[in-house]
């Protein structure tokens, strides 16, 4: 449903209402809002939540993620826009075929933007039931495997030593630093999907440890982080082994540090290609 096609309600006042709430993007957000809405009576109680303070995503259903519309449940992380670098940067050492992990998945979108581009065997995995059941309707066009538990328990056996990408946007905001993040967060995600321990390093640490022996020989390891927080994450993917990187978006004020395992990768070993790294 377009504006347009709402003529019997004054979308005018809604956009007067958002503005004085807070919200900087009012006449877009009131416009995504009519699309979305099946009716009137529809369309008046989603800009009502959206004016208590729920997410715009949460009110609407879905976000936008590298062009993609994806389904994002209320309790479900909100895949935000600058992590769209980190899919961009998988991607660009992704190959046709590849074993694609989306870990601590919340929504799918990271696995379902990947899978969108490039022809993947993808699974994804994550601790909360919520996220587990957006994901699986999420990745059903590309046929994606979604598992419910703590990290690689999560995972079939069979995949281990043989992930070629591994997705990990894992959480990395400092306990004590959650209480700063802007109410939508705070209020509406679960702190598992924000809390990444004293440090914010606490799950990377354990992604890290465990990834050498889930990835296959030249797989990579992708995890977001914030720019004071890399060179400490770069230094814990060496700790076990992996040669990493730090690579940065200015205008998304993104930085995603990668991990590389030791080896060849198969795919690019049949090609004639140098080793991975």
């Amino acid at each position: 449903m377009s504006v347009s096609s709402v003529p019997s309600f004054d979308l005018g006042s809604i956009v007067d209402r958002l503005r004085a709430a807070g919200c900087v993007f009012a006449e877009d957000e009131a416009a995504m809002i009519a699309e979305t809405a099946r009716d009137d009576a529809e369309l008046k109680a989603m800009a009502d939540r959206r004016i208590a303070g729920l997410p715009l995503e949460h009110v609407l259903g879905w976000a936008s993620f590298r062009g993609l519309r994806i389904a994002v449940d209320p309790g479900v992380f909100i895949p935000r826009r600058r992590t769209e670098f980190l899919v961009a940067e998988a991607l660009r050492v992704t190959s046709p075929g590849d074993v694609v992990l989306d870990l601590g998945c919340g929504s799918g979108a990271l696995g379902a933007a990947i899978a969108a581009e490039q022809q993947v065997s993808l699974y994804a995995a994550d601790i909360e039931l919520a996220a587990v059941r957006c994901a699986r309707r999420n990745l059903v066009p590309w046929r994606g495997s979604v598992y419910q538990g703590d990290l690689f328990s999560a995972l079939p056996d069979e995949l281990r030593g043989r992930i070629d990408v591994l997705l990990a946007n894992v959480p990395y905001v400092p306990t004590n630093e959650i209480r700063l993040l802007p109410p939508e967060a705070r209020l509406y995600e679960p702190h598992v999907t924000l809390d990444g321990g004293p440090d914010g390093l606490a799950i990377l640490r354990r992604v890290a440890a465990a990834a050498p022996e889930w990835l296959a020989p030249g797989g990579r390891l992708f995890v977001e982080m914030s720019e004071h927080q890399a060179p400490l994450a770069r230094a814990v993917m060496v700790e076990h082994g992996l040669a990493a990187e730090i690579v940065a978006d200015d205008d998304l004020g993104a930085t995603v540090v990668y991990g590389i395992k030791p080896g060849i990768k198969l795919a690019a070993a049949r090609a004639g290609d140098s080793p991975a790294g």
